[in-house]
């Protein structure tokens, strides 16, 4: 992960004592009178690396309080929901190789709401992305696509319950996107009502609620997986977990596939052929093999292009690239 230090952790404040007396316990290397190097992750205001300066033993805090988020409420809310899904989820097996779930070593909620994993080593599969699109090495990212989706369906299939998809969620999602959207002025009410229709088109189909409810990540982005050896994945960041269909996380990392080759090349069917595979792969993790790639694939389209429009109404998101992730994703939902 990418790193930009930021200095030692003064002995004064009440963090550097949490890690000496709540987290450097929990850790096997840690030094016995630890003092704290700081570096930001990844360039996050809200995510940190801390070093043992002794013996480089390394944790990774994040804040769910800050200066741009200040709702108490919401962020102890989101504190427990990402404690306790690490939690749920290395209990029902995904520890070690190959499927990971970083450990939460601690929580604190009078510290700007913190919680405390361990780090763990590895290449982002943002970075990967980016090195296949740059090098032309596309071996090497079908290898990775490999081991993500067997990665997802361990995750999805170990989670299975009863309980049908409930589409209506998705959809409301998907009218908070639009809404906002409207609100930064990147498109106006035709195509508004227009992305509603399609909306509607979704709802009516009967394979977007056929499946069971999983365990989904629920940010299923290249930031939040690292990569090891051979089909390793450890996953991060879970605090947008949540029951939904299995297709939320497949679709989401399908769009932002899609996302990656068309604002890397230009080319908006750039990847097409590494969503095909990741999909197809997914789909061999079941007893039907082409009943199952079928069926996500089938609803597939609507989280891709929801997904687009998700990435579309970032601030950091030019406007000409906007208006072509917008057109695209109208692209994607048009495919009921």
């Amino acid at each position: 992960m990418s790193r930009t230090y930021l200095g030692r952790l003064p002995e004064s404040d009440p963090l550097h004592g949490y890690l000496d007396n709540d987290i450097r316990p929990l850790i096997d290397d840690a030094s016995v009178n630890a003092g704290y190097r700081v570096f930001r992750l990844n360039g996050s205001n809200d995510v940190y690396l801390y070093e043992d300066r002794c013996t480089g033993a390394k944790v990774v805090g994040k804040f769910f309080l800050s200066s741009r988020k200040r709702n108490t409420e919401k962020a102890a809310a989101h504190l427990t929901r990402e404690f306790d899904s690490l939690r749920r989820m290395r209990d029902i097996g995904l520890v070690g190789f190959p499927h990971h779930i970083v450990r939460p070593l601690g929580r604190n909620f009078s510290l700007n709401a913190l919680l405390v994993t361990e780090y763990c080593e590895g290449e982002l599969f943002s970075k990967s992305i980016r090195f296949a699109i740059k090098n032309g090495e596309t071996g090497r990212l079908y290898d990775k696509l490999t081991a993500f989706a067997y990665f997802l369906s361990e995750f999805h299939n170990r989670t299975a319950i009863g309980a049908g998809v409930d589409f209506n969620l998705d959809c409301a999602y998907m009218d908070r996107l639009i809404k906002r959207l409207l609100e930064i002025n990147a498109m106006g009410w035709d195509e508004v009502h227009e992305l509603c229709w399609l909306r509607d088109q979704w709802h009516h189909q009967p394979r977007m609620w056929e499946d069971r409810q999983v365990t989904v990540h629920g940010d299923a982005t290249p930031d939040n997986f690292i990569f090891g050896d051979s089909l390793g994945v450890i996953a991060l960041d879970l605090e947008r977990s949540k029951c939904a269909d299995r297709v939320f996380d497949t679709g989401r990392m399908a769009g932002e596939l899609k996302h990656f080759f068309m604002q890397a090349t230009g080319d908006k069917n750039a990847a097409e052929p590494f969503i095909g595979h990741f999909l197809w792969e997914y789909a061999c993790h079941f007893p039907d093999r082409e009943d199952a790639f079928r069926s996500t694939t089938g609803r597939t389209p609507f989280y891709m292009g929801i997904t687009l429009l998700r990435i579309a109404r970032n601030s950091w998101i030019e406007p000409e690239y906007r208006r072509r992730l917008i057109d695209e994703a109208k692209i994607c939902l048009r495919s009921f």
